[in-house]
């Protein structure tokens, strides 16, 4: 028997940052994402002497005893703690042959590592017949990317790829909620078509820029500080906006959400970036910014329908790469064939 799970990636339209300790442990946090069409791939072969690990992205494999001790290290290092946390915690004992696939690659800021974190979990505990609910998938992931292996990281991704759909998520010392929004078909209809999606490369060390956002908070810089808060309110605000679906507002909300997020920490945007966003601005963008912590990966925009073809040419002139994504309302989903 073959056991496969997949869970979808996400775009964060406001919010993002405001997901991590301490910051909303302190003062609460809210995040308001949707699942895209790009997912991370969990196959399990169960079987055999020994767990035999692949990542058909990478090419890359490591093989270990049923019972060798793990080194939670390389490009497969959260599937080994994973794997690892499933042989202490839920009865793992017998033989594997893992294969992981990513539709997007590492430092896309599409949340790919919690997505194939996510995946592999819920292809472990389908194989285990371990009932996992959405906020007990989120929270393990959570646990074994930023305790187990140490990734320094935020909430968001966990909860986003498990749920699915378009959520407005909220974080708070005592835990994090997520409500998933009831949008009139035809705004989000018109949302998808407003959407503009460019891969404009560059470096991005999400950790780097989070270790710095953090320190900022914990070390009382009141522009960041107040950037974080100025960023919490925005998405509120967005959530109200795309209820209604007042999408003009959306745009503006989400340019001015970007203008805070930029004052969070050094390195969420360079030079590089802000050429693409004037660009795409001049060409009638009402609003966009980096897909996660920032650095480089994917840039989303969003312009009125009768704009979206110039700013399309405005990013391809700039030699950014188009894309197309639409929303998915599924989240993690496992199977047997």
């Amino acid at each position: 028997m073959t056991i496969r799970a997949r869970s979808p990636l996400r775009i964060s339209f406001g919010g993002g940052g405001t997901d991590v300790s301490p910051y909303c442990d302190e003062r609460g946090g809210a995040v308001l994402s949707c699942t895209v069409n790009r997912f991370a791939y969990a196959t399990l072969i169960p079987g055999g002497e020994r767990i035999e690990v692949r990542s058909l992205d990478y090419d890359t494999s490591v093989s270990f005893a049923l019972d060798e001790e793990f080194v939670y290290e390389g490009q497969l290092k959260l599937a080994l703690a994973v794997i690892d946390r499933f042989r202490r915690d839920f009865g793992l004992t017998d033989g594997l042959e893992v294969f992981l696939h990513n539709d997007a690659p590492p430092g896309s800021g599409l949340g790919s590592s919690s997505a194939i974190t996510v995946a592999l979990i819920g292809a472990l505990a389908e194989h285990l017949r371990v009932p996992f609910d959405g906020y007990q998938l989120s929270e393990l992931a959570y646990e074994i990317e930023r305790v187990d292996v140490g990734i320094k990281g935020g909430r968001q991704d966990q909860y986003a790829t498990a749920f699915g759909g378009v959520n407005f998520i909220e974080f708070e010392r005592g835990g994090t909620v997520v409500n998933p929004l009831r949008l009139r078909p035809e705004t989000l209809y018109e949302l998808e078509y407003s959407l503009v999606f460019a891969y404009v490369g560059g470096q991005h060390f999400s950790s780097h820029i989070i270790e710095r956002q953090v320190d900022n908070f914990t070390s009382g810089r009141a522009d960041a500080v107040s950037a974080m808060d100025e960023l919490k309110s925005i998405a509120h605000e967005m959530k109200r906006a795309l209820l209604l679906g007042k999408l003009t507002e959306f745009g503006e909300l989400m340019h001015a959400g970007w203008l805070a997020k930029k004052r969070m920490a050094e390195g969420i945007s360079t030079s590089r970036i802000d050429e693409v966003y004037a660009a795409a601005r001049a060409a009638g963008a009402l609003g966009g910014k980096v897909s996660g912590a920032g650095g480089g990966g994917f840039m989303f925009f969003l312009a009125d329908p009768s704009r979206r073809f110039a700013v399309q040419e405005a990013l391809r002139e700039n030699g950014a790469e188009l894309v197309n994504f639409s929303v998915v309302q599924e989240g993690m989903r496992s199977w047997s064939v």
